[in-house]
């Protein structure tokens, strides 16, 4: 733990108690507070990650297979 941070004669912190009815309403606060993305945003978040994700299996398709004849060249040698 960092010295600066670090409180005297080894104390904890100590946290409020908080009762279950609290707790939810706290939760249900928070929850309310999230923004969630309209159908285009997630319409075109979807599209980014397909395309994305072809663009990538394809480059490793190209990396594995020039790697693999490297391979075979290499023992074709020996």
């Amino acid at each position: 733990m960092d010295e600066k941070f670090a409180k005297p004669d080894g104390q904890k912190d100590a946290k409020p108690k908080v009762s279950p009815s609290e707790f939810f309403r706290q939760v249900k606060v928070e929850a309310n507070k999230v923004v969630w993305p309209t159908f285009p945003e997630t319409r075109q978040t979807a599209i980014f990650v397909g395309l994305l994700m072809v663009m990538l299996a394809l480059f490793f398709l190209g990396i594995d297979t020039i790697f693999g004849k490297i391979v075979q060249f290499l023992l074709s040698l020996a």
